[in-house]
C-alpha cells in the first residue's frame, strides 16, 4: 500500500506520536508499525528500536536486511527489509525515519508519504534536555539541525506537536486512517 516515513527534528515527538498511534491501531490489520534498527541502546521510556552494534549492522547491510538506511548524530539507522512484504500485502507501513532517508525512500517506494512532525524550539529544547541522553552541547547541535528544509516537491503531512499531545495524536491518527481508506 504505502510507506509512511515519519520525520522531523530531534525533540519534535516522533517516537511519542508513533507509540500512541500504534496503541490505538494495534488491532487494525491495515497498519504495520516498524521497529527501526539503531547502533545505540534503546531507552525504553523514550524510544522503541532494535539495537545492533556496528559490526552486526554492517553485516546486515551487506546481506540486504535493510530497506532503507542512513547515518545521523554519529549513529547508523535502518528500516528492515521486511516492510516489503507488508507493503505487498496492502498495509500502511509506519516507520520512524529521517530527512536524510527521504530521497532513497521515494526512489524505492514512489507512493511514500512523509509525515513531518514539528514542534517549536522551546518545546524541543525542553524535551531534549529532559530525556537526559545528551550534553548541553549535543542538545544545541540537535536544535541547530531544525533549519534543514524538505524539498518543495515532497508530498507531506505536517503535524505541529508543540501543543497538547491529544491534539497531535488525533491529527496523526486521522491522516493514517485516511491513507488506509
Amino acid at each position: 500500500m504505502v510507506l509512511v516515513l515519519v520525520v522531523g527534528p530531534s525533540g519534535a515527538g516522533k517516537d511519542t506520536l508513533i507509540a500512541k498511534a500504534h496503541d490505538a491501531l494495534r488491532d487494525d490489520l491495515r497498519f504495520t508499525f516498524v521497529r527501526r534498527v539503531v547502533t545505540r541502546n534503546a531507552v525504553a521510556a523514550l524510544e522503541d528500536h532494535t539495537t545492533m552494534d556496528e559490526a552486526a549492522f554492517t553485516v546486515a547491510l551487506m546481506r540486504g536486511d535493510f530497506a532503507l538506511h542512513w547515518e545521523a548524530h554519529g549513529l547508523r539507522y535502518s528500516i528492515p527489509a521486511t516492510i516489503d512484504a507488508d507493503l505487498r500485502a496492502g498495509r500502511v507501513v509506519v516507520a520512524n525515519g529521517s530527512r536524510a532517508a527521504i530521497p532513497e525512500a521515494r526512489r524505492r517506494y514512489p507512493d511514500c508519504v512523509v509525515f513531518l512532525v514539528t514542534a517549536n524550539r522551546e518545546t524541543r529544547a525542553a524535551r531534549l534536555t529532559a530525556r537526559g541522553r545528551e550534553s548541553a552541547a549535543d542538545v544545541h547541535a540537535r536544535l541547530e539541525r531544525e533549519g534543514i528544509e524538505l524539498a518543495a516537491d515532497i508530498e507531506r503531512v505536517t503535524i505541529d506537536n508543540s501543543g497538547p499531545l491529544t491534539d497531535s495524536v488525533g491529527v496523526f491518527l486521522a491522516e493514517l486512517r485516511r491513507l488506509a481508506d
